[in-house]
């Protein structure tokens, strides 16, 4: 077999490098999965031949820039996608270099393709209001309606990611004294975060409904299956779409799970929460991704601010006096 094949290096970096090797966890292996299903799909199109068919060299640098490009113009991915993406072919080439010296130059031209900067939106999050209009959004007299209010109370309360919400399975849920849920988060890290007593007491009861099985997805489908990722997006914005019609200010926003995740932390830090704290309940690696929340609130920096000023003087906002300065400091 050719040494530059690609399916063959495309096998060893799936089952040799992330499986054995690094012991990727099936979120990382599918997200690696379907970039290259992406790039493949380009690529055979863009060289007009088969994915098999293909070697390394037919992925070169321009056409993995042009990719990139298809990505964020046809697709519509963000910047954020796009670098998500190129870590994955960055991973590929990286693991290509060191088993195939011949292909080194060529792997070092891939690799050098940079990462595209991008500004940071400011955290979305869930006023109290919004939250609870959300929560009052599913129909309650019905089966799925009392396991959607139920999934939206423990998603606002936990913090727990999609994953780890789809994930949930009776086994990892623990009532009464200290009740807490247990999940496997990113980087396969284990953690337990509390839970509320109406919430622990809810959970009871709705796992009382279910099958005894210690594996039965905590939050099935209508089937009985564990509910898929997408399932959940659904669902958080069809009943945001709900809770929108009693809550105006929920239509202006741009509500997706994640942003329940960043609702929990925002109300855990304007209760007073250490912030070291919430970076632990939320499975944060680095502390760093926990303080982007410190910049969230302007009504909690103001509050700081008043705080920190000795005097009696009403706290105001600086306003220049002359035009010219306003107009420089516009720009």
């Amino acid at each position: 077999m050719n040494a530059a094949n690609l399916a063959k290096h495309l096998q060893w970096f799936f089952t040799d490098r992330l499986l054995e090797q690094q012991g990727a966890s099936p979120h990382t292996v599918a997200s690696y999965r379907d970039t290259f299903r992406l790039l493949l799909r380009f690529a055979s199109k863009y060289q007009r031949r088969q994915p098999s068919d293909l070697n390394v060299q037919d992925l070169d640098a321009k056409l993995v820039g042009s990719f990139l490009n298809h990505l964020e113009h046809d697709r519509g991915n963000c910047a954020r996608s796009r670098n998500n993406r190129l870590s994955a072919i960055h991973a590929f080439f990286g693991h290509v270099c060191l088993h195939e010296p011949g292909l080194a130059r060529h792997c070092q031209q891939v690799l050098a393709t940079p990462f595209k900067r991008f500004e940071r939106a400011p955290v979305e999050y869930l006023n109290g209001e919004e939250a609870r209009a959300l929560l009052n959004a599913p129909d309650a007299t019905t089966w799925l309606g009392r396991r959607d209010q139920l999934l939206l109370q423990v998603a606002l309360q936990t913090g727990l990611r999609n994953s780890e919400l789809t994930g949930l399975r009776r086994q990892d849920v623990q009532l009464g004294v200290g009740a807490h849920v247990r999940c496997l988060g990113k980087g396969r890290k284990a953690r337990c975060t509390p839970l509320r007593s109406d919430v622990a007491a809810r959970l009871s009861q709705w796992l009382a409904e279910q099958p005894p099985v210690a594996t039965t997805p905590v939050f099935p489908t209508a089937g009985g299956c564990a509910m898929s990722p997408d399932a959940l997006q659904r669902l958080v914005l069809r009943h945001v779409k709900t809770a929108g019609k009693v809550c105006p200010s929920l239509q202006e926003k741009r509500v997706t799970p994640h942003t329940l995740r960043h609702t929990t932390a925002m109300d855990l830090l304007l209760r007073g929460v250490d912030i070291t704290v919430i970076a632990l309940w939320l499975g944060h690696e680095s502390i760093q991704t926990t303080q982007i929340y410190l910049h969230a609130d302007m009504v909690m920096k103001e509050k700081a601010l008043a705080r920190a000023t000795k005097s009696k003087v009403a706290v105001k906002r600086y306003r220049p006096t002359d035009r010219i300065i306003t107009f420089l400091e516009s720009l």
